[in-house]
């Protein structure tokens, strides 16, 4: 929390730790504290993401099957470093690759990754109604009720939303969500929220009335500490020192803005904002990020990509910057040369504490990933190829 610790220490005369002391952006993401439970689910995930980009190739060709020298040529875009060939062939239990070397080659997924797929496109299917929920909480969040089109095309996989949403959700609803012309980039659209905006409750408040449901008897003061605080897992192994501990209670106790105040922004002040609005407004930040990974199927999201809806939302932080400087309730991850952010709480030993349909799906698809070629038919004699390939 380096930015909070260091406004906090200017108004309380509280000696800053050393190792938060004025560092670049590379030097304190370097300096994070790790968590190997996020790091180990990271290692299978950044190779999920280049499977399902290319299993997504293969189920938009119209005969299920693409020629491998289709995927040679893409292999860059796909970030495949050791060519297309290497890359199917190293997961069998996923991509069946037919024909020989005189003929022209294709891939096509095998019956369990068709069948996973099957599951995960049933899955979305079923939970229409909450994909608009979604779309709505994600709007509700926005001053201006906005956001554009392009960013959640950026996210429909994370929000669980059908491939096709902008027919199958946003046109079926036309009460509910308008698409209009962009007028500051042209040839794109902006999806806005009509009608009535609805009274929502941020996800956190569930927490906190799980939290006050404990307390027996509760005082005002025990009340106060709870109204306003977010649940807090810190890395194993990380050090509290005493004035971090008191930094972050005093920050939990600070009344904010939530995520669906419309006029949480407004009521921040212009140009020349007090130091406890522009606490507040962080503190709102927070709120707003908490929020929209709690709408996300896993819990987590590309922070490139959380940061197309930064300035709709009205943060006016680095987001980056922003999951730092709260390690107790985000984690932040770089394997796969990004920058991938956890929600903390949402989860328990690498799985989900409240799992869904489209999360088993996904779950199973990294099981096949994980699995590599062990149980294959062309699995015998390389047990020194799983390693190798770990490290691509």
């Amino acid at each position: 929390m380096r930015a909070l610790v260091r406004r906090l220490a200017a108004a309380a005369a509280l000696p800053l730790s050393p190792r938060r002391c004025k560092t670049t952006s590379a030097q304190y993401v370097a300096a994070r504290a790790m968590d190997a439970t996020f790091e180990k689910l990271m290692d299978g995930y950044k190779n999920l993401l280049k499977v399902t980009a290319v299993q997504d190739l293969v189920l938009a060709s119209p005969s299920g099957a693409l020629p491998l020298s289709f995927l040679s040529s893409a292999a860059q875009k796909l970030h495949l470093n050791r060519g297309a060939p290497y890359f199917v062939r190293r997961y069998p239990h996923i991509f069946s690759v037919s024909g020989d070397a005189a003929a022209e080659q294709t891939v096509r997924l095998t019956e369990a990754a068709a069948e996973i797929s099957r599951q995960e496109s049933l899955a979305a299917a079923d939970a229409a109604a909450l994909a608009v929920e979604r779309l709505v909480r994600l709007l509700s969040m926005s001053p201006s009720r906005t956001v554009p089109l392009r960013a959640v095309f950026k996210v429909w996989r994370e929000l669980g939303l059908p491939d096709d949403f902008e027919d199958s959700v946003i046109s079926r609803n036309p009460r509910v969500f308008s698409l209009r012309d962009n007028p500051r980039e042209p040839n794109t659209h902006l999806l806005q929220l009509v009608g009535e905006v609805p009274t929502l409750t941020p996800a956190v408040e569930r927490w906190r009335n799980q939290e006050l449901a404990k307390k027996v008897k509760k005082t005002e003061e025990e009340d106060e500490e709870i109204r306003y605080a977010f649940k807090q897992e810190f890395p194993p192994g990380m050090k509290l020192k005493k004035n971090f501990r008191a930094a972050v209670k005093e920050w939990q106790r600070l009344p904010y803005p939530g995520p669906y105040d419309g006029g949480g922004v407004a009521a921040g002040g212009g140009g020349g904002r007090t130091k406890a609005a522009l606490r507040r407004l962080e503190k709102r930040a927070v709120g707003i990020a908490h929020e929209f990974l709690d709408l996300t199927v896993e819990k987590m999201v590309e922070v490139e990509k959380m940061s197309q809806f930064r300035k709709w939302l009205a943060i006016e932080l680095n987001i980056r910057d922003l999951f730092l400087d709260h390690p107790g309730i985000f984690y932040l991850s770089t394997k796969g040369k990004k920058h991938t952010v956890f929600l903390r709480e949402a989860y328990d030993r690498g799985r989900l504490v409240n799992p869904n349909p489209l999360y088993d799906a996904r779950r199973n698809l990294l099981h096949l990933v994980l699995l590599g070629k062990r149980g294959s038919a062309d699995s015998a004699g390389e047990a020194g190829g799983a390693a190798a390939a770990e490290r691509e």
